[in-house]
């Protein structure tokens, strides 16, 4: 791999073409908080307006295509990034603060998501067909076509824990459904993923694929509430979701909403807690940083089988080595930001005064860490359930531990949320396992495992609650860059 030096500048890819930006931000290490890694460029109003023209006149030409052709032609638009696909994973972690592995796996994720969009192409091929009448009294009888046509110009959000992964749950859905888009980078890790973009924007026709970065107050409203924009697809935490659906609904635009999890964990009376078990709870809770919506957030475990999972755990995090992720060893980075480390250590200290016992685990060199957005793994152990560590969503290395009694009293906590984007039961008896998984109101659940390592991506995802709104991925999460369109005639 080459180095990544500060001097990395990006740029904004609009209408086919690369264009400068007029001024730029800088992008710190989350690592060592002094350092900047590069700097993105900062889009104005006009540009962001641009990016939405190139998009909209685009998009006859685009949508004309059918969905085979889509497809292909997007599959053809990943050949370039193999070339230098270890550089941009380095960035990544750079940006991020994840681990190397992890940003490689990001980026991979990207391009499997392309293929599981494409290979849905038929199901937008040919058009449902009704015959006869609609009740056996009626007067008239129908030939009736069911289309599925795109929706317009769609702009695309998506947060800076799994950039492009995430991507991957909307542009190609949305791409092969016969939109076209503006795609705004994330404001903490834009340099790689603008990178990666405009190597496959460059592959496809101008103006199919607009890629642009800067600060929200200027490209907010254009992205969301500009009469060219038909759907807004966002990915980030609820309050932003909450914000982004307040200023769509003044054009009654279309959105989906991908929005944070408080997700519980339940260990039931006979899980089986032998083998790799607890390194798979190590990955459901702790993956990057703790910093993944699906993870798990909460632990309710059946009190007979507290002890076993505590110590079982608590060994499993000791073996974390913290530091910068593209050091050999590292298992675990910082977090992105210093206001996630503060609003993770409330939520801790707030447990702590409250009566809890916590425990930290890992190891890294006292001074590099104290450098960067470093915290150490922890458990919080019998918090009360209405206790804001149990409450609200940490994401972040912490997890907190409570105990149940019946599964009845398991399914009751676990429900108790605002929240509802994922949910896993842990038992060696399937049948007793899917029982209580019937019950969880989540749109995702798990038996045995948690979070995304796990996550069969042919299936749709998003949540219930103040989890979101539609899904990705799938036939549903390509179904939801369309409309539908009804052609009618009398038979007969």
């Amino acid at each position: 791999m080459s180095a990544v030096t500060s001097e990395i500048r990006t740029g904004l890819f609009i209408a086919g073409e690369a264009r400068p930006g007029e001024d730029h931000f800088p992008v710190y290490d989350p690592a060592d908080s002094s350092q900047v890694i590069g700097h993105a460029a900062k889009a104005t109003t006009e540009q962001a307006k641009a990016a939405v023209r190139a998009a909209r006149a685009a998009f006859p030409a685009w949508s004309a295509l059918t969905p085979h052709e889509r497809a292909e032609l997007i599959l053809a638009a990943l050949e370039p990034l193999a070339a230098d696909h270890d550089d941009r994973a380095l960035l990544l972690s750079r940006e991020n603060g994840k681990t190397v592995f992890e940003s490689s796996l990001d980026i991979q994720v990207l391009g499997a998501r392309f293929h599981l969009a494409a290979g849905l192409a038929d199901q937008l091929a040919e058009p449902k067909t009704i015959e006869g009448k609609p009740l056996p009294q009626a007067p008239l009888s129908f030939h009736t076509t069911v289309e599925r046509v795109a929706i317009g110009v769609v702009s695309i959000i998506v947060p800076f824990n799994w950039p492009l992964a995430i991507l991957g749950a909307s542009l190609p859905y949305a791409l092969v459904a016969g939109n076209t888009t503006i795609v705004k980078a994330p404001p903490t890790t834009p340099l790689s993923f603008v990178r990666t973009l405009e190597i496959i924007a460059a592959q496809l026709p101008p103006g199919v694929l607009n890629v642009v970065s800067g600060t929200d107050d200027v490209l907010g409203p254009v992205l969301i509430q500009d009469p060219d924009v038909n759907k807004i697809s966002f990915t980030g935490s609820v309050r932003a979701g909450k914000l982004i659906a307040g200023m769509a609904a003044e054009g009654l635009k279309r959105v989906s909403l991908e929005l944070g999890g408080n997700d519980p964990a339940v260990f039931l009376e006979d899980a089986d807690l032998g083998g790799d078990a607890f390194h798979r709870i190590d990955l459901g809770a702790f993956l990057t940083t703790g910093q993944v919506c699906m993870a798990a957030k909460r632990v309710y475990v059946h009190e007979s089988r507290y002890d076993e999972l505590v110590e079982g755990l608590s060994a499993e995090l000791a073996k974390h080595r913290l530091g910068r992720g593209q050091a050999e060893g590292t298992t675990m980075g910082p977090l992105n930001s210093a206001r996630q480390k503060e609003i993770v250590e409330e939520l801790v200290a707030d447990a702590r005064a409250n009566g809890a016992e916590v425990r930290e685990f890992g190891e890294g060199d006292e001074a590099e860490l104290a450098k960067g957005n470093f915290l150490k793994p922890s458990i919080v152990l019998k918090p009360a359930q209405d206790s804001r560590i149990v409450q609200e969503e940490q994401f972040g290395p912490t997890l907190p531990i409570v105990t149940f009694k019946t599964d009845e009293e398991a399914i009751a906590l676990a429900n108790d949320t605002w929240s509802g984007l994922a949910s896993s039961v842990w038992s060696a008896d399937l049948e007793h396992a899917n029982a209580v998984a019937a019950q969880l109101r989540a749109g995702t659940t798990w038996i045995n495992a948690h979070n995304a390592p796990w996550l069969d991506e042919r299936a749709p995802f998003g949540g219930f609650n103040q989890s979101g709104i539609g899904r990705e991925m799938g036939v549903e999460g390509l179904f939801g860059f369309t409309e539908t369109h009804s052609t009618m005639r009398t038979a007969g």
